[in-house]
């Protein structure tokens, strides 16, 4: 009996100390990272029938001017991305299109995969770019498209945050450079387009050229309104929120009656 009153004096503290350890703070959650949708812009949720048309790799001597003509006809106001090169050898071009109301995006120096080069490559593309831009019209652009829409999560964060762009990608694409048929890029735009959509194309094939009329035309019949890519943005309006899938509460079942026993 000693013995286990011994063991038991000894025990006791230790159990009590034990007891009296506080417990390990919890956690902090780790804050989320940033969410890819607000570094680059592919579509945006709008409360109307709201769309913005792009063009790429321009501007061309030929094609462009074509393409500005059938616009003004339709009064329809598109954004270019344009290529520091071409821009340097036709400024002529790019100071219409800004004239009549059309936006101007950097879309790189020379059209180079720019998720494949250095930081201070990529930097060079886009501010060399943006000076022929300036120089060109007089304002500095404020929207970039990387050429394939290739950029690495870095190079987001810096052309950004450092840079100052809006990342601009797209949700409809009708592969118009790989020249399947003026027919085909039509359907093509017209079956993928919804409101919010940012449409990509190309101002340096003839094909997208030959699909624009058809394409614009049955756009207006569908209803669609033509803004900039800036005007967009501005449209923006919050996603609502998933509606709850009704609970149907489960039909009681009623218990059954068991008769009383002869035997009571």
């Amino acid at each position: 009996m000693l013995r286990k009153f011994r063991a038991l004096f000894f025990l006791v503290p230790a159990t009590v100390a034990f007891a009296q350890q506080p417990s390990p703070a919890p956690e902090k959650p780790k804050p989320p990272p940033v969410a890819e949708q607000k570094i680059t812009v592919s579509s945006v949720h709008v409360d109307g029938p709201y769309i913005a048309l792009t063009f790429d790799d321009g501007p061309s001597e030929k094609l462009t001017p074509r393409l500005l003509d059938l616009l003004a006809q339709h009064h329809i106001h598109a954004t270019f991305f344009v290529i520091g090169e071409n821009v340097a050898q036709h400024p002529e071009i790019l100071q219409r299109a800004a004239r009549e109301g059309h936006e101007i995006g950097n879309h790189s120096w020379s059209h180079p995969n720019l998720a494949k080069i250095s930081d201070d490559a990529v930097r060079s593309q886009i501010k060399r770019t943006e000076e022929a831009i300036t120089g060109a019209i007089g304002s500095r652009p404020v929207l970039l498209r990387p050429p394939y829409g290739s950029l690495t999560t870095r190079q987001k964060h810096f052309i950004h945050d450092d840079l100052g762009y809006e990342i601009i990608l797209w949700d409809v694409d009708p592969l118009d450079w790989k020249e399947p048929g003026p027919n085909i890029v039509s359907s093509r735009i017209l079956k993928e387009t919804r409101p919010g959509s940012i449409v990509l194309s190309h101002d340096i094939h003839a094909q997208t050229i030959q699909a624009m009329p058809a394409t614009l035309t049955e756009l207006e019949a569908k209803g669609f309104k033509f803004v900039t890519v800036s005007e967009l943005l501005k449209l923006r309006t919050p996603v609502p929120p998933p509606t709850p899938k009704p609970v149907n509460a489960p039909t009681a079942t009623p218990s059954p009656v068991v008769a009383a026993s002869p035997n009571g």
